[in-house]
């Protein structure tokens, strides 16, 4: 990022949001390479999200830079580690440190996945789809309920980003989760990049699984990038977070905001990482977005 880049974001705002910008400007992925950026030119964001795991020792590094970050601007925690559909137990030790960071850092939100990582004595790399079943929706509201007791508030729960579906699961994914809701009182990370992923893999349409999302629960909004595996055979979009927001997605995302109404947005951002100054530009284009639509307007993505 270019000094003249810098300064110029840095002008727009002479200082950095508090805790009241939060709602109202949309926020971006803090990644290591950006800590000494955001310490010495202050960039005018609404807010940071790290991912949970990434924070969970007491010393080092990562850290001393989280905290001293945290001082200057509103943050949101993204787990990806607690494998809230898995069939194993929580990890309780995993789940104590997390909590114990959530306690600490304060979050706005802290948000965890539709998903499972576990089984057995494994961990697997990777956020893994459940089935859609009764059993599936106990286990996940029980999981769910012991990290809201632990963390004494409610959490959100992301939808997530799929290249199949079960054959035999009992409920559509927006009436599980719907139902998962309703039991657990949780609120929701609508994730639309994982919408527009999931129903290109599956050949649905992405208007029609958000007419059915229960979108009155949905307290903040991943917007990401992903990319095309253009196969002969079967072509799919991986969700990558290597990209761009793609124009697809912000035509979802305006969708979304008329139906929905106002609400906090992160620019995800996980490879390939651009300059800082980048990811902000995305940043203030989502907020372009979110003025228009509640001006009743639009703008051309």
């Amino acid at each position: 990022m270019t000094n003249s880049l810098l300064n110029e974001t840095q002008a727009k705002q002479e200082e950095p949001c508090s805790t009241s910008c939060f709602a109202s400007h949309s926020g971006v992925s803090l990644k290591p390479v950006y800590y000494q950026t955001i310490l010495e030119h202050r960039p005018a964001t609404g807010f940071f999200e790290i991912h949970a795991e990434n924070y969970l020792s007491q010393g080092g590094p990562a850290a001393y830079f989280l905290r001293q970050i945290r001082q200057e601007y509103d943050m949101t925690i993204h787990g990806v580690g607690l494998s809230i559909g898995g069939e194993n137990p929580l990890d309780i030790e995993h789940l104590n440190k997390v909590a114990q960071l959530v306690e600490e850092i304060q979050p706005a939100y802290f948000s965890e996945h539709l998903a499972w990582s576990t089984h057995d004595q494994h961990f697997y790399n990777d956020l893994l789809p459940i089935r859609y079943d009764k059993d599936s929706l106990d286990r996940v509201c029980q999981h769910i309920d012991q990290v809201q007791t632990q963390m004494k508030q409610p959490i959100l729960i992301e939808n997530p980003s799929t290249y199949l579906t079960f054959a035999d699961s009992d409920f559509s994914e927006t009436d599980f989760i719907r139902e998962m809701v309703k039991r657990t009182g949780c609120g929701l990370l609508l994730d639309i990049n994982n919408v527009e992923v999931s129903c290109f893999n599956q050949g649905k349409k992405a208007i029609d699984y958000l007419e059915n999302f229960p979108l009155e629960a949905v307290k903040q909004i991943h917007l990401a990038g992903h990319t095309l595996d253009d196969n002969p055979v079967v072509a799919l979009k991986i969700d990558s977070h290597d990209e761009a927001v793609s124009q697809d997605v912000w035509s979802l995302y305006q969708y979304t905001l008329q139906r929905l109404g106002d609400c906090p947005t992160l620019i995800e951002r996980d490879d390939n990482l651009p300059e800082l100054v980048e990811l902000i530009a995305e940043a203030e284009f989502a907020d372009r977005i979110r003025q228009a639509v509640k001006r009743g307007g639009l703008v051309n993505a």
